[in-house]
């Protein structure tokens, strides 16, 4: 029961960084980069906190250090930006497509050799996208929003990708913060003195609150809770579980921001997720 209770809570936790992004970009209540920025000083905070009360120690070094920094930075960056114009939901499935269609590249590139049903999943996952995002009819997105989006997706399964060879994801993913953060800190010093790139000022003590409790509780705290309930569950149980993140994110945006659910977007988020089902549950 209690695995259970984690696990969904888990899920809603990842579902709402794109609620939460959007409710805070929405009304103009924070740009779009000073959101990145505090939610990722904020992540950085309590994932190293978590992990000063287990270990008493944070390693900032490591294997693979380079490509988790850049590849989170690239994501927390580009998934604000593009809910400058993206609902939660739409943002949420493009995200979780490109994500599993990066790792499925990954492990191509790696050596796999997945069985037909794994490539028929992948290309009727990608085949829902790409009639989602194509142009000319009336509920088409942004296509720079949803190339950011994308961007964001395949920078994240880069992440994931790397993750897998760290012995403790956790402690990985608090250095990954600390140093991404403090790069985000030092650019957004500049843009602020040189550029005038970031308006600070325009923040409201809302967006503010909203980045901070992306970057806290549904980021920190969430991938937490995912790291504690990762090891009881099966790889194939894992995946399939987070199925339910854009469906719920679909869900909270038209509750919480009366985003409109089209049929083209039931019937693209049905592809990419019935793709995603049948390529992780595939065997050998």
């Amino acid at each position: 029961m209690r695995l259970l209770l984690l696990t969904f809570l888990t899920l809603i936790a990842f579902a709402s960084n794109s609620i939460l992004n959007r409710v805070a970009l929405a009304h103009g209540d924070i740009d779009a980069v000073a959101f990145g920025v505090v939610r990722l000083c904020a992540g950085a905070v309590m994932l190293a906190a978590l992990v000063m009360l287990r270990d008493r120690r944070l390693v900032l070094g490591g294997t693979g250090r380079t490509v988790g920094v850049l590849s989170l930075f690239v994501y927390i960056f580009g998934f604000s930006l593009a809910y400058e114009s993206l609902d939660a939901g739409l943002g949420a499935l493009i995200l979780f497509g490109l994500v599993q269609i990066t790792m499925f590249a990954g492990a191509l590139i790696g050596g796999e050799r997945p069985a037909a049903r794994r490539w028929v999943g992948a290309g009727v996952a990608f085949g829902g996208l790409v009639w989602l995002l194509w142009p000319g009819h009336s509920a088409a997105p942004s296509l720079w929003h949803a190339s950011l989006m994308a961007v964001a997706g395949i920078a994240w399964g880069i992440y994931s990708l790397n993750g897998r060879s760290a012995s403790d994801a956790l402690g990985a993913t608090a250095a990954n913060f600390c140093i991404s953060a403090a790069f985000a800190l030092v650019g957004t010093l500049i843009a602020v003195a040189f550029l005038d790139g970031i308006h600070l000022s325009s923040a409201t003590a809302f967006g503010v609150a909203m980045a901070i409790l992306a970057g806290a509780v549904t980021s920190g705290i969430g991938y937490s809770m995912w790291y504690t309930v990762l090891p009881h569950l099966r790889g194939s149980t894992a995946a399939v579980t987070q199925l339910t993140v854009p469906v719920i994110a679909i869900a909270g945006g038209a509750v919480i921001l009366s985003e409109t659910v089209t049929s083209r977007l039931i019937v693209a988020a049905l592809l990419v997720l019935g793709g995603v089902l049948l390529a992780v549950t595939s065997r050998r």
